[in-house]
């Protein structure tokens, strides 16, 4: 995982894939729940009126001035689950967020949700 001092800034910056292809734009950031470190970022991509957020994996992700690169395919992150871009992520959706990329989902130890929006 990398160091993130401040985080909140790369919402806006472009997102490319791990070969420079572009995603689109960083919307947002998700928090792990029980680490408290930034495990994913909604981006938005689509056509004018058409938006919609796909979740992409910050594990391994790097930041420059102007765009940040993460460790994914630029297909596999837009097939990736999907919200409108004034939705909110269900905990019901966050298993399937964590399945897309292989990776492994553990609810909290009460059941509580794993991912917290800032």
């Amino acid at each position: 995982m990398f160091v993130a001092e401040n985080i909140s800034d790369w919402c806006g910056l472009t997102v490319v894939d791990a070969d420079g292809d572009k995603i689109g734009e960083m919307d947002s950031i998700y928090f792990d729940t029980a680490s408290d470190r930034p495990a994913f970022a909604t981006v938005k991509i689509g056509i004018i009126g058409r938006h919609r957020l796909v979740f992409v994996p910050l594990d391994g992700a790097t930041v420059s001035p102007k765009q940040v690169r993460v460790p994914v395919g630029k297909s596999q992150a837009k097939d990736s689950p999907a919200m409108d871009t004034d939705g909110e992520l269900l905990a019901t959706e966050e298993a399937a967020i964590f399945d897309h990329y292989g990776l492994v989902y553990h609810p909290g130890v009460s059941g509580e949700r794993r991912l917290a929006r800032r």
